[in-house]
């Protein structure tokens, strides 16, 4: 009887899967229109985030957010998680993800790979994010209101390539305070990956001076992560703006007309309190691509980017 039962599943599924083919080449042009939308407005809704922390902080945070976006806009929501910055724009230039929670950095490239994307919302805090850059206690480097001379030959690890707080920002400022590139000023570079992996080489020793978001370094001190027998802030960047979430252009002829303002919107009004402190961020105000012209000028003046 089971056996049955599955054969006829299988007879229905394939003929209800010609009959689509059929319409689909009868119908053409027209699909693509009112009847098309109808058909494919089921589709999940897709976004993924830059992994710039461990796995299952980033899990707890986005399953947070995808049960929000759905009861807000009444539409299936998947979080798809990426095991690299570079994953995570390339997701949103193939339309493998239609919204992703991006950094500064990685936004920018997204937006130039997708014309029409744009960027919809940012926390509060990161209108003027900053960068930690953080010692092992035993070089006996301290706070200072610049970053110290002795820093030279000193070996140093940003987070990701890819990273605006990590990578991208830590690197101009050096630039700037040493007239000439990281390898030039250290005795060995590295990429860590991500923000937490940067404070645990640092506090291990493996390197001796690091960069790293410093939400990051809050959220890892409140967790007792830190040690400070072992690290410590030796300096603060000046602040510059940084996460975003950004969508694609194209989301209103999926699902429906308004939609890409109707994300925005949930965003913005997202006032939960612990989906916020998961991020952290006080609360998400509405962005433009505009108010990251000075991450592409920066990636343009150091080569990430090029003009």
């Amino acid at each position: 009887m089971v056996r049955l039962d599955v054969l006829r599943f299988i007879d229905v599924f394939l003929k209800e899967r010609m009959m689509f083919r059929f319409l689909k080449k009868l119908l053409g042009p027209l699909m693509l229109g009112t009847c098309w939308a109808t058909l494919t407005v089921a589709a999940p809704f897709t976004f993924t985030a830059i992994p710039d922390q461990d796995t299952a902080r980033l899990q707890e945070r986005f399953g947070q957010v995808v049960t929000y976006l759905q009861q807000q806009l009444g539409v299936e929501v998947r979080y798809v998680p990426v095991k690299s910055y570079e994953a995570s724009v390339s997701a949103f230039k193939n339309n493998e993800v239609q919204l992703a929670w991006f950094g500064g950095l990685s936004g920018v490239q997204a937006r130039l790979a997708v014309p029409g994307s744009q960027a919809i919302a940012l926390g509060e805090e990161d209108l003027e994010f900053v960068t930690y850059f953080i010692a092992h206690t035993g070089t006996g480097l301290s706070a200072e209101d610049s970053l110290p001379e002795a820093l030279k030959g000193r070996t140093f690890t940003f987070g990701s390539k890819g990273s605006t707080s990590g990578r991208l920002m830590p690197e101009f400022f050096l630039r700037e305070r040493f007239g000439q590139a990281p390898e030039q000023t250290f005795r060995r570079v590295g990429f860590s990956g991500d923000h937490s992996r940067t404070l645990q080489l640092v506090q291990a020793g493996s390197y001796e001076v690091g960069a790293l978001n410093y939400k990051v370094w809050e959220t890892e001190q409140a967790e007792g992560k830190v040690d400070p027998q072992k690290v410590r802030v030796i300096w603060r960047t000046p602040s510059y703006p940084d996460y975003n979430w950004s969508i694609r252009g194209d989301v209103d002829e999926t699902w429906g007309p308004g939609f890409l303002k109707k994300m925005q919107q949930a965003l913005v009004d997202l006032k939960d309190p612990a989906i916020l402190q998961a991020f952290p961020r006080r609360s998400f105000l509405p962005a433009t691509n505009e108010m990251f012209a000075p991450i592409l000028q920066t990636a343009q003046d150091i080569g990430i980017i090029r003009r």
